[in-house]
């Protein structure tokens, strides 16, 4: 970043007022009857209302419109263990970024935390105050820690975005690039560099999506994760494969994909030439990729190259998901995000890359021209039709699979599922 570029940065935070976030009031409060409602003695009616009946909530309070943004500042994006404090413009910046693209309010909260339990216990004793949590740069292994802990002791969605964001981007893409390059995800053999909260999810979520567990290798700093490895913790064990390959070069002989999630230029050149005919190339790492897209393509022209950086087509970025799975859920006041939610999402994504693309979108990107193919295999996040595609198929997934405490809203498009649903089948069909 140049100097001019980061002194923009910090005035852009810093003027006109300090911060990105503030609050608005949403009800009128201009006279002495409208202060009595707002607060004694009218506020007493809903919270007796409450009392009875806690869902209530939903429709009294902000509670379902409300999601908390939490991190205790240990994984914050390329800076590592900034600590609580640190990370809040981050935190305020993922509010943002839900208000935007599906006007969902947040609480940044950053959490200066002893221990995950401690953490754990910080925020299920918060947890009532909100519709869901989205847990945020919580660094590896305590995050699969603390999310599983937080999922059996509150009953609003928690989602950990470092985790099953990226793995909902991933497989729609990689869905798309299979497609173009004429494979299919259970007939692939695909490497992932990194072991962390990225891989081992985006892993489990292929696997959901049907992907052969036997031809997923995951790679940490030690090498492949195989049987006979005895320094896996539980995460890492469910994707130990019997295999004799050990480095990352056995892993890559013949494989169709590689996933990055890990760190700049782990992937040599080199590498490429011994993966399999038209391979598909994911590096991840930001802002620098394992694999830069330009030596990659020089070395590899048969390939399908996706990065996490937004100057080179096919961006991988989680803005495409988790405003609008979390939408899903706050509608139909979903208890938990499960995997038939994330599904629904790559789905959903899935069939939207492959219609045409609305002149507002090229517009935003200063294109004259964008389609399907192999520059184009997920949707740009500027896209107005993400939030109807996304949020019904997720908001379906969750009452057809039985944790929505509300019905299906009746004011999303009608043909949303339906486009979805003729596109899936027509790809079941051709498969």
């Amino acid at each position: 970043m140049t100097d001019e570029l980061k002194q923009a940065a910090l005035e852009y935070h810093a003027l006109p007022k300090p911060g990105k976030t503030a609050m608005a009031i949403s009800k009128p409060c201009d006279t002495q009857y409208q202060l009595g409602l707002a607060y004694t003695p009218g506020v007493a009616e809903p919270v007796r209302v409450i009392e009875k009946d806690p869902h209530e909530a939903y429709r009294y309070t902000n509670k379902g419109n409300l999601v908390a943004v939490i991190t205790d500042g240990s994984a914050v994006l390329g800076l590592g263990n900034t600590g609580a404090l640190a990370s809040k413009p981050v935190m305020e910046g993922k509010a943002v970024l839900f208000k935007k693209f599906a006007d969902i309010d947040v609480f940044d909260i950053e959490v200066d935390s002893k221990s995950p339990e401690h953490f754990v216990d910080v925020v299920a004793s918060i947890a009532p105050t909100f519709g869901g949590i989205n847990l945020e740069d919580i660094a590896a292994p305590h995050c699969f820690e603390i999310e599983e802990a937080l999922r059996e002791r509150v009953d609003i969605p928690v989602f950990h975005d470092d985790q099953h964001g990226t793995a909902v981007i991933i497989a729609a893409g990689l869905l798309n690039a299979l497609e173009l390059q004429g494979k299919r995800l259970d007939a692939v053999d695909i490497v992932c560099l990194g072991a962390g909260a990225a891989g081992i999810a985006s892993m489990h979520l292929l696997r959901c999506l049907g992907a052969d567990p036997k031809r997923l290798l995951l790679v940490d700093r030690q090498g492949v994760i195989h049987s006979g490895r005895a320094d896996l913790n539980k995460h890492k064990r469910r994707f130990a494969v019997d295999s004799d390959r050990r480095s990352l070069a056995d892993a890559m002989v013949g494989a169709d994909v590689f996933i990055g999630v890990s760190g700049p230029d782990l992937l040599p050149p080199d590498m490429l030439k011994i993966m399999a005919a038209k391979p598909i190339v994911f590096a991840l790492s930001n802002p620098d990729p394992e694999i830069r897209p330009d030596i990659a393509l020089a070395t590899r022209d048969d390939l399908i190259m996706a990065t996490g950086r937004s100057d080179y087509p096919n961006q991988v970025n989680n803005v495409l998901g988790f405003p609008f799975i979390f939408r899903g859920a706050l509608d139909v006041h979903a208890t938990c995000i499960n995997d038939e939610m994330l599904v629904a999402a790559v789905e959903a994504l899935h069939a939207l890359t492959h219609q045409p693309v609305p002149k507002e979108v090229l517009q935003a990107y200063q294109l004259d021209h964008l389609e399907y193919g192999t520059d184009y295999i997920i949707p740009k996040p500027l896209d107005p039709r993400l939030i109807d595609y996304v949020v019904p198929a997720v908001a379906a997934a969750a009452v057809k699979s039985g944790v929505a405490r509300h019905d299906y809203p009746s004011h999303y498009p009608e043909d949303a599922l339906e486009k979805i649903a003729r596109f899936s089948l027509a790809m079941a069909s051709s498969n």
